[in-house]
């Protein structure tokens, strides 16, 4: 779904405010952002082994140092309250730093996932967006064919509808359906990419909610890419294909790595495919929007189950 890209951009904000006004940030090679002194120590260890010691700085140190020397003059009393005191400090120092340190390591404990509201927000605009672009560039691609520009129509993919398209579109599900789940389970990059879009989508969403992302989206992506810009590349396998590496392209973009624009683009390619194969968006959009909601199901039951196993008996 191409509107988590701007969720994944909202979280990287929220990330970046959450740190002191003029702090460098560093962007690691998991599209995380840090700070670069807390970004250096995560480079140097392994997430297994996140363990670390917050030392407090030296010149804090120095200067109790130097006031605790002060101290030697006066009575046993006035260092042994002086030696107290910097020892609570100390402690109380270690334990916020040790504290922040490993929020800043667990990013989730720190930064919380965009709400139910702006998820739900950023679909419906995201896709009232890619609507209107999609009818527009439909009305363009039926000029161009009139005037000769172009040698398909867009109303060749027209929203007709018959019944053996109810094949189709069980086919394209189970095959888009099995394939990701496959490829969850054999290709880490991958399931880390697909679990961390779903982290950001899905989270603070209710069941019901779900219908919303998954329909919304798999309508008007539809609409503009294999109504709308499909025509205009041709409405064959080559077309297909094009349109399909775009569709990957634009699934590119905050936690989502290569590994899932190549999946975005076999699936742009298969919905083009059913396209020019039905003369009709009606397939494509169905099964978009199916494939959706059952990714969507999973990946809820899937997470519900992993946390009642990670509660206390």
């Amino acid at each position: 779904m191409i509107f988590c890209a701007g969720l994944s951009s909202l979280h990287r904000q929220q990330r970046q405010q959450a740190y002191p006004p003029g702090e460098k940030m560093v962007t690691l090679s998991d599209s995380t952002v840090y700070p670069a002194k807390i970004a250096h120590l995560i480079s140097l260890q392994s997430r297994s082994e996140a363990k670390c010691k917050v030392f407090a700085s030296r010149s804090s140190r120095k200067k109790m140092t130097k006031d605790y020397k002060g101290s030697k003059n006066g009575d046993s009393k006035d260092r042994g309250e002086f030696s107290e005191a910097f020892l609570q400090e100390d402690e109380s120092r270690s334990k916020i730093d040790s504290e922040s340190f490993d929020a800043i390591l667990d990013p989730k404990s720190s930064i919380s996932n965009p709400s139910r509201n702006a998820v739900l927000q950023a679909c419906i605009i995201t896709s009232a967006l890619m609507l209107a672009l999609g009818a527009f560039i439909r009305q363009v691609s039926h000029i161009a064919f009139t005037e000769g520009w172009v040698k398909s129509d867009s109303e060749e993919v027209s929203f007709h509808f018959q019944i053996w398209h109810l094949e189709l579109i069980a086919l394209l599900v189970v095959l888009v359906s099995a394939s990701r789940y496959i490829l969850l389970k054999t290709w880490p990059s991958f399931a880390e990419s697909s679990e961390a879009a779903n982290e950001q989508a899905l989270s603070n969403l209710k069941p019901v909610d779900y219908l919303v992302v998954a329909c919304l989206p798999g309508i008007s992506e539809e609409l503009l890419f294999r109504g709308g810009l499909l025509p205009l590349f041709g409405l064959n396998w080559t077309g297909a294909l094009v349109v399909g590496a775009i569709f990957g392209c634009l699934h590119l973009g905050g936690d989502r790595r290569y590994s899932f624009a190549a999946w975005a683009t076999f699936v742009g390619f298969v919905y083009g495919m059913a396209a020019v194969a039905s003369s009709s968006i009606m397939v494509p959009m169905a099964s978009h929007c199916l494939n959706n909601l059952v990714g969507g199901f999973l990946w809820y039951f899937s997470s519900s189950s992993e946390r009642s196993k990670s509660l206390p008996d």
